[in-house]
């Protein structure tokens, strides 16, 4: 028997910013019960262009919303400059590379991203933040930046992408368990730990147990 849960997100998701006190509690719940957790790289956005001004005013409403709903804090001054590329791939292949190297450390680098992208305004599309963010998160800067840049892990990161989009999932946050093969959705979007926490407890139960 084998279980595990999959959080599929995109470390520049607002909804996966607010959900990330209840993702970091409900991983700590399931390492608790010995149950792996796998991060999945969902791919938000691609692009080439900076945002039109109505695309950056929808956004900016869209992450005040967001914190009204979860309480997660945000920087509104000077969020979504006027040459911003919102291009999500180059932080969601940071999050796979450092998964490639260290689950721990891809774990710490995602949650330094999140960090400064809405709490300190960073421009985390840009290879050199990126590279930055994963020494905090204690990997080698040489070892990462190779991994970075490699074709492997450009294609982890797309076959992550085409996972999730094969299989339907069409909004992030997305929590996942599965066991033995078999996918039980425990949320699609953000819900409360409150809610989620017994929901988890109640299949951890069931799949160590069995």
């Amino acid at each position: 028997m084998s279980a595990r849960l999959l959080y599929v997100m995109d470390p520049m998701c607002s909804w996966c910013w607010g959900f990330a006190p209840v993702a970091e509690a409900l991983v700590e719940q399931a390492k608790a019960a010995q149950v792996p957790v796998h991060v999945v790289a969902g791919g938000l956005r691609s692009g080439s262009a900076p945002l039109e001004p109505t695309t950056q005013r929808y956004i900016l409403e869209h992450w005040q919303a967001v914190a009204e709903a979860t309480g997660q804090a945000f920087k509104f001054d000077g969020a979504l400059p006027n040459d911003f590329i919102y291009n999500t791939e180059p932080a969601c292949r940071a999050v796979v590379a450092a998964r490639n190297l260290d689950t721990d450390a891809a774990w710490r680098l995602l949650g330094l991203i999140q960090s400064a992208f809405y709490l300190e305004g960073r421009d985390v599309t840009q290879p050199g933040v990126l590279v930055e963010l994963a020494e905090q998160a204690g990997l080698p800067r040489l070892v990462f930046c190779d991994a970075f840049y490699s074709h492997e892990q450009r294609d982890a990161t797309a076959a992550d992408i085409h996972w999730a989009r094969d299989l339907g999932i069409a909004g992030f946050p997305t929590l996942l368990a599965e066991r033995n093969g078999q996918f039980a959705l425990l949320t699609n979007g953000y819900q409360p730990l409150g809610e989620l926490a017994p929901l988890l407890g109640r299949w951890l139960e069931r799949a160590t147990h069995a």
